[in-house]
C-alpha cells in the first residue's frame, strides 16, 4: 500500500520537475543520470521487492521525506541566503504542512519499529543508514561534488 501511495506522489513530483526543468530551459531527453543517482534508484528499487518488510519500507520512506523537509525548511530560516529563484522549491518542501506529513509518516514508522522483531530492527536500521548515504551522495553531486 505504501508503494503505491509513494508511486502516486511521485506522479505529482514528475510533473512539477518538468515543468521547472521547463522554465529553465533544461531538456530532459538529453541527461545522461549519473552514478550516483543510478545507485540511489538501484537502492530504492530494491525496496519494491516483496520480500522487504513493511517496516524497513517505510523507514526508508519516513527517512527520505524527512530528509527533504528539513532541508529545504532550513532554507526556509530568516537568516538564509536562498537565491529567489529557489524560493518556490523550498517552499514545496518546506512548508508546515508537509512537514506536519513527515511527522505522521515518523509515527507511523515508531509504532511498525516498536513491535518489530530484532531481525526487521536490524534490516531498518541498515536501510536508514543506506538512505542517509544516498542522500548525501545525491546532495554531493547536486552541489558539484563528487
Amino acid at each position: 500500500m505504501i508503494v503505491l501511495i509513494w508511486m502516486a506522489s511521485l506522479n505529482d513530483e514528475i510533473s512539477w520537475f518538468k515543468r521547472e526543468a521547463s522554465k529553465c530551459g533544461v531538456p530532459l531527453t538529453d541527461i545522461i543520470p549519473q552514478k550516483t543517482n543510478e545507485n540511489y534508484c538501484r537502492f530504492l528499487e530494491s525496496l519494491m521487492s516483496p520480500d522487504v518488510e513493511y517496516t524497513v519500507v517505510i523507514t526508508a520512506f519516513w527517512a527520505i521525506e524527512a530528509v527533504y523537509q528539513e532541508s529545504f525548511a532550513h532554507c526556509l530560516e530568516e537568516d538564509s541566503k536562498i537565491p529567489p529563484e529557489l524560493l518556490e522549491t523550498c517552499e514545496r518542501w518546506g512548508n508546515k504542512g508537509f512537514g506536519e506529513y513527515c511527522q505522521s509518516l515518523e509515527r507511523i514508522t515508531e509504532r511498525q519499529l516498536q513491535k518489530a522483531s530484532g531481525d526487521v530492527l536490524t534490516k531498518a536500521e541498515v536501510v536508514l543508514l543506506y538512505v542517509y548515504e544516498h542522500e548525501v551522495e545525491f546532495w554531493n553531486m547536486s552541489s558539484g561534488g563528487t
